[in-house]
């Protein structure tokens, strides 16, 4: 599906849009609530433009600024990923609450990515801590509830809802200053990954090519999960919080083809 030209997230969900709209790109599952949410390759690209104009013609954000992205695994995570890419975003995935040793401990605590931040999408567990902040970065709260609605409580002063504020924004985003594909798109684990760079590795990946991958990993800290099915044709069936004896249902339910991890 991806070709030489292609160079930058938008290029590629571009194709993606063109060749196969319908076709399932993100179904989420949360076994701990029996959640199920199945975004076709149209639905999670609005939601990404929605994402998108929210950070750049609501709040300001440029091409090159930093984003951080503190959310466990949640089909929200992808699509921030993918509003960080199509803005020319540099997305800095932070320490996941799930991964945290200690919930409560600040933000970013461990990691020296969380410097510079322009803006961070968390999520209820971190929102504490993050809410603190809102004098130096912008700061999105995702409640993390069923269609991404709202918290069900008021947020702290200075901290935008998401599932309140996004729904107004269009489903198209066009970048007035587009990234090219000498930009940065991710800083992970020490590594900085230029948009070229991002879809040369998932046009090449060898995880699930044009099938069905599940994956019980945060595509935050393993973004190949999203970037190779929707640049090579295939999907992502993304599990949270799974459990063990469930899986292998939800694999011949989702008609799978591959595992993350394997």
């Amino acid at each position: 599906m991806s070709t030489l030209s292609e160079t930058t997230f938008p290029s590629v969900l571009d194709r993606r849009l063109r060749s196969d709209p319908g076709r399932p790109l993100v179904t989420f599952y949360d076994h701990a609530t029996g959640e199920r949410v199945e975004l076709s390759a149209t639905t999670w690209a609005n939601w990404v433009a929605k994402a998108a104009s929210l950070l750049v013609d609501e709040l300001g954000l440029e091409r090159g600024d930093r984003v951080g992205l503190d959310l466990p695994t949640h089909w929200l995570g992808t699509v921030f990923l993918g509003a960080a890419w199509s803005a020319g975003l540099v997305a800095v995935p932070l320490v996941a609450p799930e991964e945290a040793a200690d919930p409560g401990a600040d933000p970013g605590a461990g990691t020296a990515t969380a410097d510079g931040l322009v803006a961070v999408v968390c999520g209820p567990d971190t929102l504490p801590a993050w809410a603190e902040r809102t004098g130096d970065l912008e700061v999105l709260a995702c409640a993390l509830l069923p269609l991404g609605v709202r918290f069900a409580e008021p947020v702290p002063d200075g901290v935008h809802d998401v599932g309140a504020v996004i729904w107004s924004q269009p489903d198209a985003f066009v970048a007035l200053d587009p990234p090219t594909g000498d930009d940065v798109a991710l800083e992970l684990a020490g590594r900085t990954v230029s948009q070229a760079e991002l879809c040369r590795e998932a046009a090449a990946g060898t995880l699930v090519g044009g099938g069905r991958l599940l994956s019980v990993a945060n595509p935050l800290l393993e973004p190949a999960t999203l970037s190779e099915p929707l640049t090579q044709g295939g999907s992502l069936v993304l599990v949270a919080r799974a459990e063990q004896g469930r899986l292998e249902a939800t694999y011949v339910a989702e008609h799978a083809t591959a595992r993350f991890p394997a």
